[in-house]
């Protein structure tokens, strides 16, 4: 399948779901008066005491093929483009939005051009990247939760809005969550100050309008991403996750 209408269909299957979703999108407030605890629903989100469930999605049609493989906080290579400081933080939406120290978290994106490493020479991908790796990586979550990775602002594809793949182990490997990150739009934005490398912005998909991120309403899968072009950016996000 052609890569666009591979994303074609995940545009579909997501407004599908978002269809479905759309009946649960008014906010619903619980507390449990034994505990305190207060539960918001909220487009199909659940916010527990301000931690929010990271959304579930695909991991698309490149995740990485043995991630153990890459342990590295540098995961760079050969690619160019403006440096990105990636710091995502985990947190137990079980467990009063504790950090979770010694989970795996893998992430890959596409470099400048939009192209994906490990895979290539075919019709969604024509670029052969099969024996590279780059973009791709994996850290063990510190005593607060966090994981740093040195990585270069993504490009984009068609069909796609700027995005990071996010794959979360427990310690033992047990897959806690599978999303992704998407980046801030608008107005002094870094995606405005990147302005999609040499490929311009030219039919570039929009957070609203993407498969994936459309129904994110609330906004939870939208890093903070600070920074500029000449000193590099830094993107922050915190992903809770059911423990």
């Amino acid at each position: 399948m052609e890569r666009k209408n591979f994303l074609k269909s995940l545009v579909i299957g997501a407004a599908s779901a978002s269809a479905i979703i759309a009946c649960k999108k008014d906010g619903v407030s619980n507390t449990d008066t034994s505990t305190g605890t207060t539960t918001t629903t909220t487009g199909g989100a659940t916010t527990t005491n301000g931690c929010t469930v990271a959304p579930d999605e695909t991991e698309g049609p490149f995740p990485t093929h043995t991630p153990a493989s890459y342990v590295r906080s540098d995961i760079r290579d050969d690619r160019t483009g403006y440096k990105l400081t990636a710091k995502l933080t985990v947190v137990n939406h079980n467990n009063n939005c504790n950090a979770l120290s010694g989970l795996l978290v893998d992430i890959w994106h596409c470099d400048a051009a939009g192209n994906y490493s490990e895979y290539g020479g075919t019709t969604m991908q024509s670029t052969n990247y099969t024996s590279v790796h780059f973009l791709r990586g994996r850290q063990t979550t510190d005593s607060t939760g966090t994981v740093t990775f040195t990585t270069i602002f993504p490009g984009w594809y068609s069909g796609r809005a700027t995005h990071i793949h996010v794959h979360i182990y427990s310690a033992s490997g047990t897959s806690l969550k599978v999303t992704q990150i998407a980046f801030p739009e608008g107005a002094n934005t870094a995606l405005v100050a990147v302005n999609g490398y040499s490929k311009g912005m030219s039919g570039y998909t929009y957070n609203k309008s993407d498969g994936i991120f459309s129904d994110d309403t609330a906004g939870i899968e939208i890093a903070t991403v600070t920074g500029n072009t000449t000193d590099g950016f830094a993107l922050s996000i915190n992903l809770a996750v059911n423990a």
